[in-house]
């Protein structure tokens, strides 16, 4: 008997944004598919990382936490969103924002239960899903503003609906979810009795007077939340795989279970490092967000001037741009032309869509990168579409 793939992983393929990367390095190309910064982290959390290195922080940490990044968290939440969160026991650290989210649907799925996924997503929750036994139930939201359909939305909730995933500031849109539909959401979630999943990683990432509004803090949602941040985006670490899940300790202890037997615990001498970084004044959140937006406005005029009919996002640091005025290809094959001639590296907008769905002429760029980065795809963009740069 031959030994093949589960079922399970027979359901999905391989990131598509993780697989645009090593095609960027193959062609030696500028890489704006995957959101990674390309500039130093803050020296602040780094010295306090090599620190507690030097102070011999080397081995296990608490399973959910080390008790110093715990009461971090909790204190950066009173100071932003008056949000009281008990450190002890509704705050679980995880390796990463991804780890938080696949602990957190296994431990409160169960198997045919129905998870309703706005799509287009971040290309991990519907494998997630999978993953947890459960079954995804996607959610349009319509370009180019990135809306959803109150009746949509509404018709996608029924007896068998577990759990909902919110990703606000989106990935891969920029958009930024109201107030208003997170009302709406939380409306359905108390009439189904269903849990929301929120992926929040970009919450410090706004721009143009988009306010970010934690869903936990609706009326009527705290007991029924699990957040999911990290200090990824908002620090640039993301090779250092701190995340964390905040939820009601009922809730929190299924979480850490799974954390437990999927991963251990997160590395102990970065968790000091983002506690120290967490207790960084406000002016670095304000400083973080305005140089993105000089990156968005820049990446935006660049694209727009190719030929590209870019949505602007709100939050975040990706642009998904419609291609359609440029070639007739399908996404996967733009996407690789243009690493492949021109140089630059993208991610299909399929990736971000359910298997098997009609392609769109949509691809992601990612502007998480230096001046001189941006700059030099701008160049070869503009250059490949006869554009003066």
């Amino acid at each position: 008997m031959s030994i093949i793939e589960s079922f399970k992983a027979s359901q999905f393929e391989e990131s598509v944004i993780r697989g645009m990367t090593r095609l960027c390095r193959q062609y030696n190309g500028v890489n704006l598919s995957q959101g990674f910064p390309d500039f130093p982290a803050p020296a602040l959390i780094k010295e306090a990382a090599k620190k507690a290195i030097d102070a011999d922080i080397n081995q296990y940490a608490i399973t959910w936490g080390t008790e110093n990044l715990r009461r971090a968290i909790s204190r950066k939440l009173k100071h932003f969103y008056h949000w009281d969160v008990d450190p002890e026991n509704e705050i679980t650290v995880t390796c990463g924002s991804t780890e938080g989210m696949i602990a957190s649907l296994l431990a409160t799925l169960n198997p045919n239960d129905e998870v309703v996924i706005f799509a287009p997503f971040y290309e991990n929750y519907g494998p997630d899903a999978i993953l947890a036994d459960a079954v995804p139930r996607y959610v349009t939201l319509h370009a180019p503003d990135w809306h959803l359909d109150e009746a949509e939305l509404t018709a996608a909730f029924n007896n068998r609906t577990k759990a909902i995933i919110i990703n606000t500031p989106h990935n891969p849109t920029g958009k930024v979810f109201s107030r208003e539909e997170l009302e709406l959401i939380a409306r359905l979630c108390q009439q189904w009795n269903v849990l929301a999943i929120t992926d929040e990683i970009y919450e410090h990432i706004l721009y143009d007077g988009s306010v970010h509004h934690p869903l936990a803090l609706i009326d009527g949602m705290e007991e029924r939340t699990i957040t999911i941040n990290g200090i990824s985006k908002t620090f640039s670490v993301t090779g250092w795989r701190i995340g964390y899940c905040i939820a009601a300790a009922g809730i929190t202890s299924g979480i850490r279970k799974v954390h437990d037997f999927l991963t251990v615990g997160a590395p102990a001498p970065l968790q000091e490092g983002a506690a120290a970084m967490m207790a960084c004044g406000d002016d670095y959140y304000r400083e973080l967000a305005a140089a993105y937006k000089e990156k968005r406005d820049f990446l935006l005029s660049v694209l727009e001037r190719c030929g590209f009919h870019c949505s602007r996002p709100d939050g975040a640091y990706y642009i998904m741009a419609d291609f359609s005025q440029l070639s007739s290809d399908d996404d996967v094959t733009f996407a690789h032309q243009l690493v492949k001639e021109v140089g630059v590296a993208t991610v299909p907008g399929s990736s971000f869509y359910p298997r098997h769905s009609p392609p769109e002429p949509l691809v992601r760029f990612c502007f998480c990168k230096t001046e001189e980065t941006l700059k030099r795809a701008a160049e070869l963009l503009l250059k490949k579409t006869a554009v003066e740069y």
